[in-house]
Protein backbone atom coordinates (compact mmCIF):
# COMPACT_ATOMS: atom_id res chain seq x y z
CA UNK A 1 0.00 0.00 0.00
CA UNK A 2 1.57 3.18 -1.02
CA UNK A 3 -0.15 6.99 0.32
CA UNK A 4 0.78 10.36 -0.67
CA UNK A 5 0.02 12.82 1.56
CA UNK A 6 -0.05 16.63 0.64
CA UNK A 7 0.32 20.02 3.05
CA UNK A 8 0.78 23.32 2.26
CA UNK A 9 -2.27 24.52 0.32
CA UNK A 10 -4.37 27.57 1.46
CA UNK A 11 -5.52 31.04 0.42
CA UNK A 12 -2.79 33.56 -0.33
CA UNK A 13 -2.99 37.46 -2.16
CA UNK A 14 -1.79 37.80 -5.41
CA UNK A 15 1.48 38.42 -5.56
CA UNK A 16 2.08 36.22 -2.61
CA UNK A 17 3.83 32.50 -2.37
CA UNK A 18 2.90 29.02 -1.31
CA UNK A 19 5.15 26.00 -0.56
CA UNK A 20 3.34 22.77 -1.39
CA UNK A 21 4.89 19.20 -0.30
CA UNK A 22 4.18 15.59 -1.05
CA UNK A 23 5.27 12.63 1.03
CA UNK A 24 5.08 8.84 -0.53
CA UNK A 25 4.62 6.09 2.38
CA UNK A 26 4.16 2.13 2.47
CA UNK A 27 5.72 -0.12 -0.10
CA UNK A 28 7.59 1.15 -2.15
CA UNK A 29 10.83 -0.06 -4.14
CA UNK A 30 11.43 2.76 -6.60
CA UNK A 31 10.24 5.66 -7.90
CA UNK A 32 10.61 7.40 -10.87
CA UNK A 33 8.88 10.95 -12.31
CA UNK A 34 7.11 13.03 -9.62
CA UNK A 35 4.58 15.81 -10.20
CA UNK A 36 2.04 18.23 -9.86
CA UNK A 37 -1.46 18.71 -11.46
CA UNK A 38 -4.02 21.03 -10.74
CA UNK A 39 -8.01 21.41 -11.83
CA UNK A 40 -9.76 24.43 -11.82
CA UNK A 41 -13.61 24.66 -11.52
CA UNK A 42 -15.44 23.67 -14.40
CA UNK A 43 -11.97 22.70 -16.05
CA UNK A 44 -9.47 19.76 -16.61
CA UNK A 45 -6.52 18.54 -14.78
CA UNK A 46 -3.84 20.16 -16.30
CA UNK A 47 0.37 18.93 -15.75
CA UNK A 48 1.53 21.96 -13.58
CA UNK A 49 5.10 20.39 -13.45
CA UNK A 50 7.35 17.69 -13.06
CA UNK A 51 11.00 16.00 -12.16
CA UNK A 52 12.41 13.36 -13.14
CA UNK A 53 14.29 10.69 -10.84
CA UNK A 54 17.62 12.64 -12.54
CA UNK A 55 16.01 16.08 -11.12
CA UNK A 56 14.93 17.09 -14.50
CA UNK A 57 12.14 19.61 -14.67
CA UNK A 58 9.32 20.57 -16.78
CA UNK A 59 6.92 23.04 -16.43
CA UNK A 60 3.63 24.37 -17.87
CA UNK A 61 4.45 27.87 -19.81
CA UNK A 62 1.47 29.48 -17.43
CA UNK A 63 3.95 28.80 -14.90
CA UNK A 64 7.61 28.95 -16.04
CA UNK A 65 9.70 31.45 -14.10
CA UNK A 66 6.83 31.57 -11.20
CA UNK A 67 7.25 27.93 -9.69
CA UNK A 68 9.54 25.26 -8.80
CA UNK A 69 9.61 21.38 -8.99
CA UNK A 70 12.23 20.27 -6.41
CA UNK A 71 12.31 16.53 -4.94
CA UNK A 72 14.13 14.99 -2.00
CA UNK A 73 15.00 11.38 -2.91
CA UNK A 74 15.75 10.32 1.14
CA UNK A 75 12.39 11.33 2.51
CA UNK A 76 10.47 10.48 -1.19
CA UNK A 77 9.07 14.08 -1.04
CA UNK A 78 8.22 16.25 -4.14
CA UNK A 79 7.54 19.74 -3.72
CA UNK A 80 6.06 22.55 -5.53
CA UNK A 81 7.36 26.46 -4.57
CA UNK A 82 4.83 29.27 -5.91
CA UNK A 83 6.06 32.18 -5.62
CA UNK A 84 4.11 35.74 -7.77
CA UNK A 85 1.04 33.60 -7.41
CA UNK A 86 -2.29 34.78 -9.33
CA UNK A 87 -6.05 34.29 -9.03
CA UNK A 88 -5.45 32.26 -12.44
CA UNK A 89 -3.58 29.56 -10.16
CA UNK A 90 -6.66 28.72 -7.99
CA UNK A 91 -7.37 25.22 -8.12
CA UNK A 92 -6.88 21.92 -6.71
CA UNK A 93 -3.46 20.95 -6.90
CA UNK A 94 -2.67 16.94 -6.57
CA UNK A 95 0.63 15.18 -6.55
CA UNK A 96 1.57 12.72 -9.00
CA UNK A 97 4.26 9.70 -8.24
CA UNK A 98 5.37 7.09 -10.52
CA UNK A 99 6.14 3.97 -8.17
CA UNK A 100 7.60 0.36 -8.38
CA UNK A 101 6.19 -1.36 -5.36
CA UNK A 102 8.84 -4.38 -6.15
CA UNK A 103 11.48 -4.81 -8.41
CA UNK A 104 9.63 -6.88 -10.71
CA UNK A 105 6.61 -4.79 -10.89
CA UNK A 106 5.59 -2.37 -13.63
CA UNK A 107 5.54 1.41 -12.42
CA UNK A 108 2.50 2.58 -11.36
CA UNK A 109 0.60 5.94 -11.32
CA UNK A 110 -0.55 6.97 -7.74
CA UNK A 111 -2.45 10.13 -6.88
CA UNK A 112 -2.45 12.76 -3.86
CA UNK A 113 -5.82 13.39 -2.87
CA UNK A 114 -5.50 16.89 -3.83
CA UNK A 115 -4.68 20.08 -1.80
CA UNK A 116 -6.86 23.31 -2.07
CA UNK A 117 -4.78 26.92 -3.24
CA UNK A 118 -6.85 29.88 -3.20
CA UNK A 119 -5.58 32.92 -4.25
CA UNK A 120 -6.89 36.31 -3.61
CA UNK A 121 -7.44 39.56 -6.05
Amino acid sequence: QVQLVESGGGLVQAGGSLRLSCAASGSIFSIDAMGWYRQAPGKQRELVAVITSGGRADYADSVKGRFTISRDNIKDTVYLQMNSLEPEDTAVYFCWVMIRVVVSSPWVNYWGQGIQVTVSS
